[in-house]
């Protein structure tokens, strides 16, 4: 491990290297998982990249971290021993809707990653990953997060109304929760209201993917979306099959 490591870290250096930001500094992320050698490949990525770390073995022992520390970000692997990602996951959300979580998974199945974008999840990387993808990854959660704005930015589309700035959202009035990968996909559709947004564009803007993918992240946050937002017959969020969706301005009897 020790060898794949210093590998690994001499591939992902100059990218490191490149990602180092002077805001970085102040962002903290907490690494869970129960492979020591993980925690030290990607606890050196971090910091050579400006981030401050901390780092847990476990769920159990990363939510008892957070009581006593602020974390910016969660990077949290699915299989892991006395409580593992999903559970973790599970709790941290009953009392905290905010920070994002990145999961890791050696599973590839769909079911399974779909389970963590339920529970909360912002974005899933499998095993084994590059340090490239890792730092690309959390670069675009932290800017989903983080974004700020002087005035409110107020986004409408019918019922729907988003306030960027406060991430909050309603439908009818009724207060609605959204991860923050969640929001940022209906903002991106909000912004575009009424015209195709192709899943390209979608994948660039929300996960900061710039190349061909056939990740079914897309898919499966538009249906976390739709499942949050429609109701009755109302179904703003419509799929344009091939090339990407669109919401339309819903209005009484369509």
């Amino acid at each position: 491990m020790k060898f794949v490591r210093e590998q690994l870290l001499i591939k992902g250096h100059k990218w490191a290297i490149r990602s180092q930001d002077a805001s970085n500094a102040m962002t903290k992320v907490l690494i869970v998982d129960d492979e020591p050698g993980v925690r030290d490949l990607l606890r050196d990525a971090l910091e050579v990249a400006g981030y401050e770390t901390e780092s847990a073995s476990n769920g159990a022992e990363a939510l008892d971290l957070l009581r006593r520390h602020d974390c910016d970000l969660c990077i949290v692997d699915i299989n892991m021993p006395t409580m593992d990602g999903f559970e973790f996951l599970a709790k941290l959300r009953e009392h905290d809707t905010k920070t994002p979580v990145l999961m890791l998974s050696a599973r590839d199945s769909p079911v399974d990653v779909a389970k963590g974008l339920r529970y909360g999840a912002d974005d899933y990387v499998r095993k084994p990953f590059s340090l490239e993808e890792i730092l690309l990854r959390i670069t675009a959660i932290l800017r989903r997060s983080h974004a700020e704005s002087t005035d409110d930015l107020i986004l409408t589309s019918g019922p729907i109304e988003m306030n960027v700035d406060t991430h909050e959202i309603t439908v009818d009035a009724n207060p609605i929760t959204l991860s923050a990968t969640e929001f940022r996909l209906l903002e991106v559709l909000l912004e575009r209201k009424d015209r195709l947004v192709t899943r390209e564009l979608l994948l660039r803007e929300v996960w900061n993917i710039d190349f061909d993918s056939e990740t079914s992240v897309l898919d499966t946050y538009i249906s976390y979306l739709r499942r949050k937002i429609h109701h009755d017959d109302f179904a703003p969020i419509t799929t344009v099959r091939g090339v990407g969706f669109k919401l339309v301005t819903w209005t009484a009897g369509m």
